[in-house]
C-alpha cells in the first residue's frame, strides 16, 4: 500500500525529496517547497473559499497548465471576487469596473480595509484548522494581504528561495475567466509508491495572463522601475505563453484586452518619470512595449541572471540576449496584428 508522504517522520520525508531530485535532476528544495504550494493550494480549494477565488500568475502557468513554463514559481497569487468583498459597491457584473477616479478610490479603500480582515477571519482559521490536522511543523504568517506558511526544512537550500509558501491576495477583479484545473506535486511521478498533496484550484485563463504580465512589462518599460522584486519572471512568462499559441489567442480576444486595460487603468494607475499618466490602453491597441532601455534593461538583465544563478528552470533557460530578441518580436507582432 502507498505510503502517504506527508505521513512519513522528517529523516524518511528528507531521504524521498533526496531521492526525487536525483531522478528529475531538479533541487531537493525546490521539490520540497512546491509540495507545501500543492498542499496549500488543496487546503484553500477544499474548502467553501474556493467558490470566490482564483488562482493566478506565473505558478498557475507552472502547476495547472502541463508545464506551460518551465521554471519553478514560488509563490501562490489569488484573486478574491471583488463582488464578494464589497458587494454594496461593485455590481454583479461581469468585470464591474468604476466609473470614475473618485470612485476607484473609494473601492479601493474599501478593499484595502476589507481584504486583511477577510483573511484573518476566513483564511486564517482555514489553513490553521488544516495545519492543526496534519500534525506537522508549519506556521502561519499574516502581514495585511499577504500570508506567509513557513515550514521546517529538511533539505539544502539557498537564500533565494525561502522556506515559506507566500500567498498573495487581492480583490480588485474577478479573476475571470476561471476554471478548475488539477494540480500535482513536481515529484510525484517518480516516487509512484508515495501519495502526494493534490489540489482543484480554480485557475485564471492563460490568455489573461498574458495580458496581466504584457501590461505590467510595458509599465515597467515606460516607467523603468518594478514594485517588488524578482521581477524577470514575467518576461519569461511571456515569452513561453507566445511559444504555446497563448499569446497569439490572448491578442486576438481584443475583448478581454480592452478588459484587462480598463481594468488596470482603474485600479492601478502609473506615471511615467515626466509625471505623464501611463495609458494602459495604448498598451493593448498597437503600442506595447516589452524590451526597456538603459538602466531598467541592465536591472532585468541582473534580475533574471539571478534567476538562472538559483536553479529556477527546470530547462537550460535562454540567454537574456534571446529572451529580449524575443519579447521584441512578440511585441511587435501584437502592435502589428491590432494596427491591421
Amino acid at each position: 500500500m502507498a505510503e502517504v508522504l506527508l505521513g512519513l517522520g522528517e529523516g524518511e520525508r528528507r531521504e524521498a525529496l533526496l531521492v526525487a531530485a536525483d531522478r528529475t535532476g531538479r533541487p531537493a528544495y525546490l521539490l520540497e517547497k512546491d509540495v507545501w504550494v500543492v498542499w496549500t493550494l488543496g487546503a484553500l480549494f477544499e474548502s467553501a473559499l474556493g467558490e470566490h477565488l482564483v488562482f493566478k500568475g506565473g505558478t498557475s502557468l507552472s502547476k495547472a497548465y502541463g508545464g506551460l513554463i518551465q521554471r519553478f514559481s514560488e509563490d501562490i497569487d489569488l484573486t478574491h471576487d471583488i463582488r464578494q468583498l464589497i458587494p454594496d459597491m461593485a455590481d454583479a457584473g461581469d468585470e464591474p469596473i468604476p466609473s470614475s477616479r473618485s470612485q476607484a478610490k473609494r473601492w479601493t479603500d474599501a478593499v484595502k480595509e476589507r481584504l486583511p480582515v477577510w483573511i484573518s477571519d476566513e483564511v486564517v482559521p482555514v489553513l490553521e484548522a488544516a495545519i492543526k490536522a496534519s500534525g506537522l511543523d508549519l506556521t502561519l504568517v499574516q502581514e495585511g494581504e499577504k500570508l506567509r506558511l513557513r515550514y521546517a526544512q529538511l533539505t539544502e537550500g539557498n537564500g533565494y528561495v525561502r522556506p515559506e509558501v507566500l500567498l498573495e491576495f487581492g480583490a480588485r477583479s474577478t479573476g475571470e475567466p476561471a476554471s478548475a484545473k488539477k494540480v500535482t506535486c513536481d515529484a510525484a511521478p517518480v516516487l509512484p509508491e508515495l501519495i502526494f498533496p493534490e489540489a482543484m484550484p480554480r485557475v485564471m485563463a492563460a490568455e489573461r495572463t498574458f495580458w496581466e504580465k504584457a501590461t505590467a512589462a510595458h509599465v515597467y518599460c515606460l516607467k523603468g522601475e518594478f514594485r517588488g522584486e524578482r521581477y524577470a519572471r514575467h518576461w519569461y512568462d511571456i515569452a513561453r505563453l507566445a511559444a504555446a499559441g497563448i499569446a497569439s489567442t490572448a491578442i486576438a480576444n481584443r475583448d478581454l484586452a480592452n478588459r484587462v486595460a480598463e481594468h488596470k487603468q482603474a485600479f492601478f494607475a502609473e506615471k511615467a518619470p515626466d509625471g505623464s499618466v501611463i495609458v494602459y490602453w495604448r498598451a493593448v491597441s498597437g503600442e506595447l512595449r516589452l524590451v526597456p532601455e538603459g538602466d531598467a534593461l541592465d536591472a532585468l538583465r541582473s534580475d533574471y541572471q539571478e534567476m538562472i544563478s538559483s536553479s529556477l528552470f527546470e530547462e537550460d533557460p535562454s540567454s537574456f540576449e534571446v529572451l529580449m530578441d524575443q519579447c521584441h518580436a512578440i511585441e511587435a507582432e501584437a502592435n502589428r496584428q491590432i494596427a491591421t
